[in-house]
């Protein structure tokens, strides 16, 4: 197995690079931290890189970049990639602030890159919009969720956090409650991109930023039952859901095997579970609405 630590960067394809260059720096708050004809690389006010975007046919997330511990051994991870019959190759030089790659892709079609270190870029830059603190997780549509939850957990070492009864799974990498989702819908691709924000003032400038720009939200503000976050979601220019969110449960210790106990939690303590979909995905605020149920539909 390989240890996933936590998420890097996500790659997205785009037939308009300056719309979403200006979409991500403008509103979400993330800094060009470089540009060449085809594809821009952008980072959080924070450093990390954040957002990678490339020319394509048709809006999508192209790769997902997860960070590996730095003595992670490549060649014995190869080793065992090729021992589940997965096709792996290395990568040098491949963006800025991540040099050394291991790649390989999911059964969804989506590669997957692995990097043992990165280095902040663009910390002398203002970040203008909301200002995201970092990547959180991101969401797929697929057919099969459980068949990609294997593969995240027996590959890459992901473990379970939380189920909407057999449709949606939510699994974790690190102390965040979940970092890759998968959900079942009629067609594979991209349901939701997520950036943490700071608190629920961070988020509520959030919402007056979509205000003044006229971007509808189309669920939210609200707090989730499984990771019990706040959020607000809304879409980019090419139509696709991007979450804000704060206040993600936590596990701090995995072997006591429950998320850090906070107020808002309605079983004490909180461990992962099957939640019942009756519920509605929120532990209060107003319910999806059809813009935002369309992603799977």
């Amino acid at each position: 197995m390989i240890q996933v630590r936590r998420i890097g960067h996500a790659t997205l394809e785009t037939p308009d690079i300056d719309r979403q260059i200006e979409y991500f720096t403008g509103i979400v708050g993330l800094v060009l931290a470089e540009r060449e004809k085809d594809r821009a690389f952008l980072a959080s006010k924070l450093g990390p890189l954040t957002v990678q975007v490339e020319r394509g046919d048709v809006p999508r997330c192209a790769r997902l970049a997860f960070e590996v511990a730095p003595d992670t051994d490549f060649a014995a991870a190869e080793r065992f990639l090729a021992g589940e019959g997965i096709k792996s190759e290395r990568r040098n030089d491949a963006n800025p602030g991540v040099r050394t790659m291991l790649s390989l892709n999911d059964p969804n079609g989506v590669a997957i890159d692995l990097f043992p270190e990165w280095t902040p870029l663009a910390l002398g830059k203002e970040a203008r919009g909301i200002g995201v603190l970092k990547l959180g997780h991101l969401a797929h549509v697929v057919e099969d969720p459980r068949k990609l939850a294997d593969f995240y957990c027996r590959i890459l070492g992901f473990r379970v956090s939380d189920w909407i009864e057999d449709w949606f799974v939510f699994l974790r990498c690190g102390a965040d409650h979940h970092t890759v989702n998968f959900v079942v819908g009629k067609q594979v691709k991209m349901h939701h991109m997520a950036f943490e924000l700071k608190d629920w003032a961070h988020l509520q400038t959030a919402c007056e930023v979509f205000g003044q720009r006229r971007i509808p939200i189309i669920w939210g503000p609200g707090r989730h039952t499984a990771g019990h976050n706040l959020f607000t979601y809304h879409r980019n220019p090419d139509d696709q859901i991007v979450e804000l969110f704060a206040e993600l449960d936590l596990m701090k210790d995995e072997s006591l095997g429950y998320f850090e106990p906070k107020p808002w939690h309605r079983d004490h303590p909180q461990r992962p579970k099957v939640w019942q979909g009756s519920e509605g995905g929120v532990i209060w605020g107003p319910p999806p609405t059809p813009d935002y149920v369309r992603q799977r539909q």
